[in-house]
């Protein structure tokens, strides 16, 4: 049997658009190990760490120069500034999108996972466990896949052929590597993403995606060092 060229892996003549996902610096949230959700908690801004942390993979995004017209941002604080600093380094345009804001963790905002642990540990045990359970006043992983693939579909729509740069967050990140894997939701839970790293996702014309880089940094960053995991 023959297969066409189009949908044999990086074969073919099919288009495709270049998301670089770059999470968020470090805020004193990320320092504590502490949920920071959406729009819904207290929004803090990034730390002087997480700033140079930005301008750090920005200096590193810089060779993508005029390849990239356009910085799309989660409207949360953190993740402008992020992509402030980004869309500066690249002489590119920034944008908001709400389908790149975080989970809204609801009551469990600002709290460490130790607290949550503490204080609702049912709750906190059956979201582990299950991507439709919501934090208490939250938003579940389920919600969070569609209103994320709905802001997808907007980027791919109106940069189609284009490489976009979108500032964002864990979460929202996890979502969209596991859709372009085509892995289960639940595979969210098994990835971990450092502050201010950059993942490389390719979707296609035709209907494929690839994954080029995962939780990528800088060499001049540890990934170890303090608030990277």
């Amino acid at each position: 049997m023959t297969t066409s060229s189009t949908s044999r892996g990086w074969g073919g003549s099919a288009t495709a658009t270049t998301l670089v996902l770059v999470r968020h610096g470090v805020t004193k949230h990320t320092a504590a190990k502490a949920f920071s959700g959406g729009l819904g908690g207290d929004n803090p801004p990034l730390t002087q760490e997480g700033r140079e942390q930005a301008l750090l993979t920005a200096e590193w995004l810089k060779p993508l120069g005029s390849s990239v017209s356009t910085v799309v941002s989660s409207p949360v604080l953190r993740a402008v500034e992020t992509g402030e600093i980004v869309a500066g380094a690249l002489g590119a345009r920034l944008v908001e999108d709400p389908g790149f804001a975080e989970i809204d963790f609801g009551t469990w905002e600002g709290l460490t996972f130790a607290e949550v642990g503490q204080q609702f540990p049912d709750e906190m045990k059956a979201w582990m466990g299950a991507t439709e359970v919501a934090p208490p006043g939250g938003e579940s992983f389920d919600a969070a896949q569609v209103r994320v693939l709905e802001g997808l579909s907007r980027v791919l729509e109106a940069h189609a052929g284009e490489t976009v740069v979108v500032t964002s967050h864990v979460s929202p990140i996890k979502l969209v590597v596991a859709h372009a894997l085509g892995a289960p939701i639940g595979g969210v839970f098994s990835m971990e993403l450092s502050p201010a790293s950059v993942t490389v996702v390719s979707f296609f014309s035709d209907g494929r995606a690839s994954m080029r880089l995962f939780n990528g940094l800088p060499v001049s960053r540890d990934p170890f060092a303090s608030g990277a995991f």
